[in-house]
């Protein structure tokens, strides 16, 4: 009897386990872990627009106002590029002239009706009631559209005197080797302005080009001298340097053609020998 009671003693006196309970689960949504994403280029926005660009690898600005026909101050001032030498693949830049903005007139004061403004006819009487009924009646006629002019061709001349001693070829040679003796005179095949003057451009030496029109650019590379400076006017016919071998093999003008940045055989556009 006294063993039984001192068990069930024990047993009250024994502390009670927790029970065990089902772990928690939380099952309202989880937020998507944002994944880390690459800043997109400068005006990656306006890849594939007529009239953009978009930079690859070894681009300068001086090779991409070649390829687009346009000088490389200006796409530099269009972009707001503070320092031109500081572009990156994938960058998106204008290679066109920017479309002038239209200036609203400005709206009347708060509370001043706007006066009508007085209309003649074709005599020069004040125009009656009828007639200014007829003449809102009438819908003025559409704006003609703006035509683009038609594209002013170039007569060139030969840039020098030499044979003729690399060919076109557009994947490869993207103008003609004229070949001479170092310091022979290269000149101005056209009228036009000097839009680069150094040595910039890899695989061309000592360059000039020149812009003609809205249509064509002209370039002369290798030269051993340059005699003529950015922003120049030239005169066709005028010498602008001498011939050599910079960056080369051997002294030689190469002399290309580009018609809206697009190489074109300049034996297409110079007089026959």
């Amino acid at each position: 009897m006294l063993l039984l009671s001192a068990l069930m003693l024990a047993g009250c006196a024994a502390p009670r386990q927790p029970a065990q309970r089902a772990p928690v689960v939380d099952r309202s949504p989880v937020p998507a872990t944002t994944a880390a994403t690459t800043p997109l280029p400068p005006g990656a926005e306006n890849a594939g627009k007529p009239g953009y660009y978009t930079v690859r690898p070894g681009d300068t600005l001086i090779r991409i106002g070649l390829e687009t026909g346009q000088n490389w101050r200006d796409i530099q001032a269009w972009n707001g590029l503070v320092n031109p030498n500081v572009i990156e693949v994938g960058q998106v830049l204008r290679v066109a002239p920017p479309e002038p903005v239209a200036v609203a007139a400005p709206a009347p004061e708060q509370g001043t009706a706007a006066q009508p403004v007085p209309m003649s006819n074709a005599q020069g009487r004040p125009l009656t009631e009828s007639s200014t009924t007829t003449a809102a009646a009438s819908p003025a006629p559409a704006a003609a559209p703006t035509r683009v002019p038609a594209t002013e061709e170039i007569r060139f001349i030969w840039p020098a005197n030499g044979p003729v001693i690399d060919a076109f070829d557009e994947a490869r040679n993207k103008g003609v080797g004229i070949g001479g003796r170092a310091g022979d005179p290269v000149v101005a095949a056209a009228d036009g302005r000097v839009v680069y003057a150094g040595a910039g451009l890899r695989g061309y030496g000592n360059l000039i080009i020149l812009k003609h029109n809205n249509t064509y650019l002209t370039a002369y590379a290798h030269n051993q001298a340059l005699l003529v400076r950015e922003d120049q006017n030239v005169r066709q016919g005028q010498k602008i340097a001498e011939m050599g071998s910079s960056d080369t093999d051997r002294v030689k003008l190469h002399f290309e053609v580009r018609r809206q940045g697009k190489p074109v055989d300049p034996l297409n556009h110079l007089p026959r020998r």
